[in-house]
This record gives structure tokens, sequence and C-alpha cells, in this order.
């Protein structure tokens, strides 16, 4: 079998619209004469190197979240869809977004539905995206869904910001205790080393180890930076290219004590808005369920709203499905049960969504408050801890003197 090689393209299909993709074929050759096959029309094709893949930043969900804001409120005043969307093309900083926005707008003013020209950008807009954007289309209330879709784009973008808040925090003690403790060992110790030199006096133990330590750092500090970038790099790149390592990390996260309850609780929170927005549109359980199931942002969370996806399916009430999944509290279990059995699931969600949004406030606050006193212990220990050692000889020397 011949060895196929990754190809990105652009063109047209037969209907005279942009397209774009990606595929794998044995030749530049091959790949057009299977797209044309298909009814397109390529323009560009190029080879998709290493290099280009690792360059290929997602586009950011606060950029889709600020365009869905943008958009429901000009629909709200009456603004065209189609002037709606040319305005927008030129207010994106993102100049895939704007790419994706002019075509839609062109899609738009040939008559097609939005949720159809959505289709075309995966990338930009997810499935549950998609799917509200139908029922609003369906239903006739497209302004309001799309105004439902950017509060919920708003809340979820605002809780991410606060889970990062307190995982970034505790990661900038920890280099900054490294990048002190560094200076001290390989700029400080040695002038102090030189004066004990030439006095000649014992050193004591804690002296010798901080001396030794010095030492260490300023003849293999370059293998500890090479180190700390081969770790990054690859740390970076089994989180690309490996799903399994990725879902490893998520489950183990979620184990971190302190931060895997901030990102429970959030994932939690994320899940319950998701779904509320979705029930309350009016897309069917199930649909929403395998909609929502990315929106999760770990791995535990998407495996178990996709069983519960298929139990539902088969006709099982959704609280027993989640009561048997460990990643969901007791707490959004009942209310989602009190929900189902009232007749009022999206409300329930949307409380339970509300109440584990404040429970990450909580939590980030607490941890902020308990980090504060905390970076003051440990950069005292160390830097403190390296400056005793290094003036006991001259304690010892002024005791000596003095005596």
């Amino acid at each position: 079998m011949a060895k196929q090689i990754k190809f990105a393209w652009e063109g047209t299909d037969r209907a005279g619209h942009e397209v774009n993709g990606r595929t794998a074929a044995p030749s530049g050759r091959f790949a057009r004469a299977r797209l044309r096959r298909d009814g397109i029309t390529v323009t560009r094709l190029r080879r998709r190197t290493r290099h280009s893949v690792a360059m290929r930043r997602p586009v950011k969900a606060a950029e889709i979240a600020l365009l869905s804001r943008q958009l429901a409120t000009m629909m709200r005043a009456g603004v065209p869809m189609v002037q709606a969307f040319d305005i927008l093309a030129g207010d994106v900083r993102d100049a895939r977004v704007s790419k994706a926005i002019s075509i839609i707008r062109r899609d738009l003013a040939t008559g097609s539905a939005l949720s159809t020209s959505l289709a075309r950008f995966p990338d930009h807009f997810d499935a549950l995206y998609r799917n509200l954007v139908d029922v609003g289309e369906q239903s006739g209330t497209l302004d309001a869904m799309v105004d439902r879709i950017a509060t919920y784009q708003e809340k979820s973008a605002a809780t991410k910001r606060k889970v990062k808040k307190a995982l970034t925090y505790p990661a900038l003690v920890v280099v900054a205790a490294v990048a002190v403790t560094a200076i001290m060992l390989i700029y400080v110790v040695p002038q102090f080393e030189a004066v004990f030199r030439s006095v000649g006096a014992d050193l004591p133990l804690a002296t010798r180890l901080v001396i030794r330590l010095s030492e260490v750092a300023q003849t293999g500090w370059w293998i500890g930076a090479l180190a700390v970038l081969a770790l990054t790099a690859g740390w970076h790149a089994l989180q690309k290219r490996s799903r399994a390592f990725r879902d490893a990390v998520d489950h183990a996260s979620l184990k971190v004590p302190v931060a895997g309850a901030i990102l429970a609780k959030a994932a939690s929170a994320r899940f319950a808005r998701t779904l509320s927005t979705a029930v309350a549109a009016g897309v069917p359980l199930v649909e929403a369920l395998g909609a929502i199931a990315a929106a999760t942002g770990n791995a535990a969370y998407v495996v178990a709203v996709q069983g519960m996806r298929d139990e539902v399916a088969a006709g099982r009430p959704l609280q027993a499905a989640m009561a048997e999944r460990s990643v969901f509290p007791d707490m959004m279990v009942r209310m989602v049960a009190v929900g189902e059995e009232s007749g009022r699931l999206d409300d329930m969600l949307a409380r339970s969504a509300e109440e584990f949004e404040a429970r990450v406030d909580e939590a980030v606050e607490q941890l902020t408050a308990l980090i504060e006193p905390l970076t003051m212990a440990v950069l005292g220990v160390l830097v403190g801890g390296l400056i005793v050692a290094m003036y006991l000889p001259v304690f010892q020397l002024g005791s000596v003197f003095s005596g």
C-alpha cells in the first residue's frame, strides 16, 4: 500500500461555495483527482508538514463568544442578518474567523440557512452551537436563541477564567521560588564561598551542603534548563498527538488535592449550564447529551456523558444514569431528579449550574487566600534557609573573636 501524504486543500463545491479541508493521498495528483470526483474544484493544495500542524492554533472560544454577543445585539436591534455579518466581518481580529464570517455572509445572501452555513466551519462553531441555531431557525426565535447562546458562552468562559486563575497562581509561585533559589545558588553563594576560602575556617554542614549545591548549579544549570525544555516540549507534543495521554491527564487532574475539586466543580457547572441551555431551547435530551459531551472540558466527564446518552436513549431517566457516575455531585443528581419529575429540567439544571459556579468562585477565593501566606512561607524557607546557611560561619567566627 502506497504511503499516504496529508494535504490541506481549498476550493469550491458544485454550488460555487468556498470550502476547505484535509485529505490523505499517495500524491498531490491523486488528492486532486479524488476531490474532483467529489465535485470540488481545487484552488489550493499544500502538503501538511509537522510544523504546519503544530502551528495551527484553535480558534479562541472568547472570539466566538464575542461574535455571538455582537450578532445577538444587532439582531435584537432589527439589523438584517446579511448586513449584520457584513459588519462583523470587518470587526473580528482573527483572520480565520473573519474569512468564515465572509463566507457565511455570502451563503446567507444566496438564501442558505444560517445553521447550514455554520456546519461548514465545525472548528469554529461546535455541534451544540449549530443545533441551537437550527432550533432557533425552525421555531422562528433565532434572535432570542443567539442571545441565549451568547449568554451561555459568556458564563462558560467566565468559569474557565476563574479555574485558570486558580491554577496559574500556584504555578507562578513555584516558578518564582525556583528562580530565586537558582539566582542565589549561581551568583550569591559563590561570593560567600570565596570569603570563606580566604579565611580558611571550618564550615558547618549546612554551609557545605549549600556550597555543594551551588557548584552543581553553576556547572550543570544548562542541563537542568535543557531538561525543562525537553519535558515541556514533550508534554505539548503528547498533548497534541496522543488522545490517550490527554485523557490520562484529565482523569489524573481530578485527583490532585484542592485543584482537582475546583476542576470537578467547574466541569459539573459547565455540564449543567450547557445541558440547561440545550433543553430550554427545545433540543431533544438524547441529542443534547450527544452535543454537549465535549463542552465539559474533561475526558472523565465526556465518557460519563456519552454513556448517559446511550442509557437515556434506551429509556432510562437522566438522574438514574447520572447517579451511577461518580463524577457528578449528589446535589446535582437530586436537582435533576426534581427537574425530571416536575417537568422543569432546564430550570433545575440552570439552578444547579449557578450553585456550582458559585462554589467555583468560593473555592478560587479560598485557594488564593491560602496561597498568599503559603507563598511567603515557601520563599522564606528557601531564601531564609540559604542565607542562614551562608551566615553560620560568620556567626561562628564572630563568637571566636569575641571569646
